[in-house]
């Protein structure tokens, strides 16, 4: 059976419409992003983990959120360019998104409420809030964003 993960429309960051489908069958790690706050430095483990577990089925999804403290002020552009340059990162960035209120996109609507986070509560507390997914589209877990990309290898490992 199809997760409906797969089936959720999401914008490249080159404003492309697509879905997750085409990384059914991987482990996701899901993550909402921000160029310009003080847990930004994590694109470089969330790279190292990309490019560590890529060829055991491991892709790292990036989506930027301007939603706290208005840390991620830029455009696609700007925020393509800053991800390379400054981090090389090289795992899927997406078109900026909402995380919480009204405007929650639906792939958060979905992971929040597979995996929420402490006490029950679906609201994403900050940036790099990440979601760790299983090769059959099932939201295994949630990790705070003071959690650091390599301190998710063991929960990695346990799903390739």
């Amino acid at each position: 059976m199809s997760s409906p993960l797969y089936d959720i429309e999401v914008l490249t960051l080159k404003g492309e419409a697509t879905t997750l489908a085409s990384h059914a069958g991987k482990v996701l790690l899901i993550v909402n992003t921000a160029s310009k706050c003080g847990l930004t430095p994590q694109y470089e483990g969330l790279e190292k983990l990309h490019r560590d577990y890529a060829e055991r089925g491991l892709v790292v999804l990036g989506f930027p959120c301007n939603q706290f403290g208005g840390q991620e002020p830029g455009d696609a552009e700007q925020i393509a360019s800053f991800c390379s340059l400054k981090y090389d990162v090289t795992f899927p960035l997406f078109a900026k998104i909402d995380v919480n209120g009204a405007d929650t996109h639906p792939l958060y609507q979905y992971l929040k409420s597979k995996a929420p986070g402490l006490l029950d509560t679906e609201a994403i507390k900050w940036n790099f809030t990440k979601f760790l997914v299983s090769r059959d589209g099932q939201a295994i877990e949630r990790f705070a964003p003071t959690t650091e990309p390599k301190d998710l290898t063991a929960a990695i490992e346990k799903l390739l």
